[in-house]
Order: C-alpha cells, then sequence, then structure tokens
C-alpha cells in the first residue's frame, strides 16, 4: 500500500448487462493504461461476462468480488488494498448500490479520478422511467456517459435531456452495434442572458440556474439576478441576513430539498417569513462577514411580494 500518496479511483456504473465489464476488460487490455502499477479491480457485481486475466497487458491486476452491498466496508477495501498492494483501483460498481455508500467507505487516500456510467440504450429510458432514483445517482456526477447497442432509430434528445436534468458537465457518447461511437453535440444554451443587466430567471429555471451556478460559480460572480423565490427568516439566520430559495425536486418526490441561498439586507428582519417575492439582487462568492458559510451570498437590491408560482416546486 502506498502511503502519502493519492489511490487513483477509476469509477465504472451503471446497471448489469450495461458494458462495464467489456469496457474495462478492454481497457486492461490496452498497454497505454499506466505503466505497470498494481491494479485493485474491485468487482461489486457479476453479470453474464465474465473477465479474462490473461489477455490483461499487465499481469499484476489483482480481481477482488464483493458479494453484496454489507461487504463494502472501509475494512475490506483497506485489506484489499494492503494484501495485494495496489498502487490503483478500478471499481464495477453495483447500480442497484447507491454512491453514497461507496464514497463513505472508501479508506482515506481514495480519490475517484475519473467516472464513467454505461447504459443499454435499449433499456435506459425504461430504468430511468421505474428507477429514477439510482438513474439519477450515477449521473449526478459522471464525466462521461456511453449508451451502447444504439441504434438509428432512438431519439438522441430523449437521452441528452435525461443526463442534462443530472448534470450539465457529463459528456455523452452513443455507440452503435457494430462499433462506431458518436458523441453529443446537441447544443444546450442556458434559459436566460448571462449578459444582461440583470439576469431574469423564470419560473421554470430555477433548478437550472442553481444547479449552474453551483458547477461554474465564476460566471456569476457579481452579477445581478431577479427570480421568484420564498423568503424564510428565523433565529439561526445571521442579523442583516434573510434566507430566500425554493424547494428542489433533484430526481424524485422522495428527493426534495431546500435549495437557499443568503441574503444580505439591513432591513432583513422586516421580511414576511415564508412570503414569495420577486428578488432582485447581485452575486459574490466570498464570505460575509455575518455568514460563515460557504457558498454565494446575495446583496440585496430590489424586490416586491408576490403570489407563489404555478409549480412552487422547482426541478429539471
Amino acid at each position: 500500500m502506498i502511503k502519502n500518496k493519492d489511490v487513483p479511483v477509476y469509477l465504472f456504473t451503471g446497471f448489469l448487462e450495461s458494458g462495464k465489464t467489456k469496457f474495462i476488460q478492454e481497457t486492461l487490455e490496452d498497454r497505454r493504461f499506466g505503466k505497470g502499477e498494481r491494479t485493485l479491480l474491485l468487482v461489486c457485481e457479476e453479470g453474464e461476462e465474465e473477465y479474462a486475466p490473461d489477455q490483461f497487458a499487465g499481469k499484476d491486476t489483482f480481481i477482488r468480488v464483493l458479494e453484496s452491498e454489507d461487504e463494502l466496508t472501509r475494512d475490506n477495501l483497506s485489506r484489499f488494498l494492503a494484501e495485494t498492494k495496489a498502487q490503483r483501483v478500478l471499481v464495477e460498481y453495483n447500480g442497484m448500490w447507491m454512491l453514497d455508500r461507496l464514497y463513505n467507505e472508501m479508506p482515506e487516500g481514495w480519490v475517484v479520478y475519473q467516472e464513467f456510467f454505461f447504459a443499454d440504450a435499449s433499456t435506459f429510458i425504461s430504468y430511468n422511467a421505474n428507477m429514477r432514483q439510482l438513474v439519477y445517482d450515477k449521473l449526478k456526477s459522471c464525466e462521461l456517459a456511453v449508451f451502447n447497442r444504439f441504434n438509428g432509430t432512438m431519439d438522441k434528445m430523449e437521452f441528452h435531456k435525461i443526463v442534462r436534468g443530472a448534470s450539465r458537465r457529463a459528456d455523452i457518447a452513443y455507440e452503435y452495434v457494430g462499433g462506431k461511437v458518436e458523441y453529443d453535440d446537441i447544443e444546450d444554451p442556458l434559459p436566460f442572458d448571462l449578459e444582461a443587466d440583470i439576469i431574469d430567471i423564470g419560473d421554470d429555471d430555477y433548478a437550472v440556474w442553481y444547479r449552474d451556478m453551483s458547477e461554474e460559480p465564476d460566471k456569476y460572480e457579481n452579477k445581478t439576478v431577479r427570480f421568484k423565490c420564498n423568503a424564510v427568516v428565523h433565529s439561526k439566520i445571521p442579523a442583516g441576513c434573510f434566507l430566500v430559495g425554493r424547494h428542489m425536486m433533484t430526481c424524485c418526490a422522495d428527493d426534495i430539498q431546500f435549495a437557499g441561498l443568503v441574503c444580505q439586507w439591513e432591513k432583513a428582519a422586516e421580511v414576511k417569513n415564508k412570503s414569495w417575492m420577486i428578488l432582485t439582487a447581485r452575486i459574490n462568492f466570498k464570505r460575509h462577514k455575518a455568514y460563515a458559510g460557504k457558498g454565494p451570498v446575495l446583496s440585496f437590491v430590489d424586490m416586491e411580494y408576490c403570489e407563489a408560482p404555478e409549480q412552487p416546486v422547482a426541478a429539471f
């Protein structure tokens, strides 16, 4: 085990028979993948396709299988690394397990370097309709989503929208039977004008704006925005500040939570608690003296009370 150094983790997610094993096998057969590092291959589900270790480019790849989620523990992962003396880890993750379980159990020093999601295009839409929370869980942090077994009768936009509902950063690839690969080139412009003096966020665009601001904060530094929000005032918020935001559904009804921002205003105490307002404010990503938290702080410019939006819960 390498001490005082990160252990790179390459994470492959997706559901059973989605193509993960084939891709990992081909990766380990490629001599360009690494320089002879000792590799731990952690297999969290076994499908019809099996690994052929004798075809790996390097001979220092060690396979360990987890038969159940209960075996995914920090002690087991640390033990596997110690007994194999591996310098890097590849994880074929079980699509039915939430990723938080892996993140919470990873030993100190394990760092996810790359994350890929694989799906059988012929079943993905059905999976998303019936197990949206599991699909969203795998898409939200992946760098590349690969839809294999794709064919010309399928609508790329349908797949594109599902991925973009979880992440605006992930690249998308469509792999056809026969090996042809096409990368998604659908333009995905933001539904508001970032160059406007005041950026108007539509009632249906709060979730997109909130996520984009979280992912690319530099774009919003010192920008002025106007949006409809719910105002919250209570004793836990510092004097001269109040909370604004909307409840947001990221993947399903069980995942609704308040996506809020701190707004500073000397008259914050006069704000009506739980009222709806159209707020105009300036965004800054620096800590305010009255607020020790991380993230953006809004500086009040103007407001007017209003009715709740037609759909109070924001969604993608």
